[in-house]
């Protein structure tokens, strides 16, 4: 059966990013890939996909009922469709969801949370208390009416630390794990690695001229000058600072206490915690959690 990648990650993490970089490496233009003419990996959540394959309108069916087919539509995607790469934000949890019988595997993008939490506020247009409390639900999910006409279907995420436990625990297909920080620190090695992953040029020159098509710069530039057809945050841009560390002129002490609370086992598992902790611990306040 021929078989297609999730790319998965806890939203805000870089998946965006990586997918403009695959769009630029699957182009045999000079010229930078249109944000708005992205092809390479559609969201899997998306309801007009599942309506497609099912035959029927699943606007009035349960979320419970919807999550039981989803899988039987990514095995006929499997099978019948063009796309090699589907975008997810779901947590793993649903029955089928890594299954090797129709995926070829997961490239699972992490960031650390701190810098989540700012870019995750912005995106909703919620405050930076809120998203780091929605960041800690572990019952939160996006689209989570029962019934509805959201163009996208109910998508669990859990807290941080759960969506990414959910992936990188899951036993199934290949996993193939990238941090957001080493994109950007060490982005040759990094997306030559995730590319011989997905089975895709991984010689240096297609990977630097790729890297080079799909710059921070480069996406702002034409998200100022054209728009984004995928930002949904009411005011600002998508691609907003696109950095690492922005969090420590961004958080409040207590703020980053709280991430560091709902997350520090998986952060330390991802090499975050200790920058956390030292920042904390070099603040006026007592950088003792609480």
């Amino acid at each position: 059966m021929a078989g297609f990648y999730w790319l998965a990650s806890y939203p805000k993490s870089g998946n965006t990013w990586f997918r403009v970089f695959l769009s630029n490496l699957n182009s045999d233009s000079s010229d930078p890939y249109s944000i708005n003419q992205l092809t390479e990996g559609r969201i899997a959540s998306q309801r007009e996909l599942l309506d497609d394959v099912l035959g029927f309108d699943t606007a009035d069916l349960p979320a419970d009922e919807i999550d039981e087919l989803r899988p039987a539509v990514y095995r006929w995607l499997a099978i019948n469709g063009a796309d090699t790469y589907y975008k997810i934000h779901d947590a793993c949890v649903i029955d089928g969801l890594n299954d090797p019988a129709y995926l070829s595997g997961t490239l699972y993008i992490i960031r650390n949370p701190l810098d989540v939490a700012p870019s995750y506020a912005h995106h909703l247009g919620c405050s930076l208390d809120d998203a780091i409390r929605q960041m800690g639900d572990p019952d939160k999910a996006f689209c989570s009416g029962s019934r509805g006409l959201s163009r996208q279907v109910r998508q669990k995420l859990l807290s941080w630390s759960g969506h990414v436990l959910s992936w990188l625990d899951a036993t199934g297909a290949p996993m193939h794990v990238i941090r957001y920080e080493d994109m950007h620190d060490t982005p040759l090695e990094t997306f030559a690695g995730a590319a011989r992953f997905l089975g895709l040029p991984c010689d240096a020159a297609s990977i630097k001229r790729a890297i080079s098509l799909s710059s921070f710069h480069e996406l702002s530039a034409q998200e100022a000058s054209s728009g984004f057809r995928e930002r949904q945050a009411p005011n600002g841009q998508f691609f907003r600072r696109g950095e690492c560390g922005g969090w420590r002129d961004t958080l409040s002490v207590e703020q980053v206490r709280r991430i560091v609370t709902d997350h520090q086992d998986v952060m330390a598992r991802f090499g975050y915690l200790q920058d956390a902790l030292d920042w904390l611990s070099a603040q006026p306040q007592d950088g003792a959690l609480r």
